[in-house]
């Protein structure tokens, strides 16, 4: 009796709560990538934002914009646990439609935010080297607050379509047992996962970059014609950043195309291999919340062995010296002659007993007297002792 009873009960169908699907390679590796972005991101991101708050006495505008940088992949970084349950449960996703669209629409958020929060950045040192009274006039508190909340905004906006196209779409497997899955849906259409791949590559990659690219092309040829070689610790950073987004976004953009031109050529093979890629892709531009923490370590690695835990703030206080610096210097290019040109021409003053003028009116030619008398250069030279 006890025996049959063990054999009917070892071939009872498995029920609902014991069921689950086998973890796929594919799903291994985003494990593995969503683990690490979460162990080191979410740490390191709050450690950012500790440091500018308590460490940063004056705070430049690359400083707080990498303020929100840190927040927004923070903020991404908490939705983190719901994908690894996801991935590794096996039992599909159970958290609800609403968290389904939720924590997609963040991530599609987080990835506006940052590409147009590193375009500010672009735009301000572009206007710092090439328009530095138009510059000083516009770092004020308030510009800032108000363009931080234009991008919030445009994020929260462009992002909008994520929602509509995911769906918590369930399944029935053998034994009736279903399970419900967060996944992409189109309404079996074209046009729709056409529109949407494309509308996220053009403003969220195409757009961006054509406008970071303009403003470090007109950045490069303007310190190349003025032979300036100061060093630039805030321009690289922000170097660093455009490099790292581009490396972890750029093949999910690229997965994106090549759905697109599967969608349009109606081609299996081409979809299926965007689809196999797709996973992956997406893990690999979600460790990009993860990985500034990183760059600011070594950007600021001089620092550690002065500063301590405070070495970031001590980074981000030389970015704020320097943006005043750079501007001091471009406004002193514009309106001053060359050394050269104006002791020759004093030489020639002295020998025919003539005071000479300069071009700039109710000036001294005098090297010595244009160094001392000119408020830009004095400043230059006070932001050089500070530093």
């Amino acid at each position: 009796m006890e025996s049959t009873m063990n054999t009917t009960t070892s071939f009872q169908p498995p029920s609902s709560a014991s069921f689950s699907l086998p973890v796929s390679l594919s799903a291994k590796i985003g494990i593995a990538i969503l683990t690490l972005a979460f162990i080191l991101g979410f740490p390191g991101n709050l450690f950012v934002v500790w440091s500018v708050f308590c460490k940063v006495k004056k705070r430049s505008v690359t400083c707080l914009l990498v303020l929100n940088l840190a927040v927004a992949d923070a903020l991404v970084l908490l939705s983190a646990p719901f994908f690894l349950r996801y991935l590794a449960g096996g039992r599909g996703w159970e958290f609800g439609s609403a968290a389904c669209k939720l924590v997609h629409y963040l991530c599609n958020v987080n990835m506006y935010v940052s590409i147009y929060l590193i375009c500010l950045m672009s735009m301000d040192r572009w206007l710092a080297v090439t328009r530095p009274f138009l510059s000083q006039r516009m770092r004020t508190k308030r510009s800032l607050l108000v363009f931080l909340l234009l991008v919030w905004v445009l994020a929260f906006l462009l992002a909008l379509p994520m929602p509509f196209y995911r769906s918590n779409l369930k399944k029935v497997f053998p034994n009736n047992i279903t399970l419900s899955f967060c996944i992409p849906y189109h309404w079996k259409s074209v046009g729709h996962p056409v529109f949407q791949y494309l509308f996220e590559t053009t403003m969220g990659c195409l757009v961006p970059f054509s406008l970071i690219s303009t403003c470090y092309s007109s950045i490069f040829c303007r310190l190349q014609s003025a032979k300036f070689q100061r060093r630039a610790q805030g321009r690289r950073l922000i170097l660093m950043i455009i490099c790292a987004f581009a490396i972890f976004w750029l093949p999910y953009h690229i997965v994106n195309i090549i759905e697109v031109i599967g969608l349009l050529q109606n081609s299996d093979s081409v979809l299926k291999a965007a689809s196999t890629a797709r996973p992956n892709v997406t893990a690999f531009a979600y460790f990009s919340s993860a990985i500034n923490p990183i760059l600011y370590v070594f950007a600021g690695s001089s620092h550690i062995r002065q500063a301590g835990l405070s070495f970031m703030g001590k980074m981000f206080e030389a970015t704020n010296s320097e943006s005043r610096s750079t501007s001091t210097f471009t406004r002193s290019g514009r309106s001053s002659s060359s050394p050269d040109e104006s002791s020759v021409l004093q030489t020639l003053s002295i020998k025919l007993g003539k005071p000479f003028k300069g071009k700039n009116k109710g000036r001294s030619s005098s090297v010595a007297d244009k160094e001392i008398n000119e408020p830009e250069l004095k400043t230059l030279a006070s932001v050089e002792q500070l530093e």
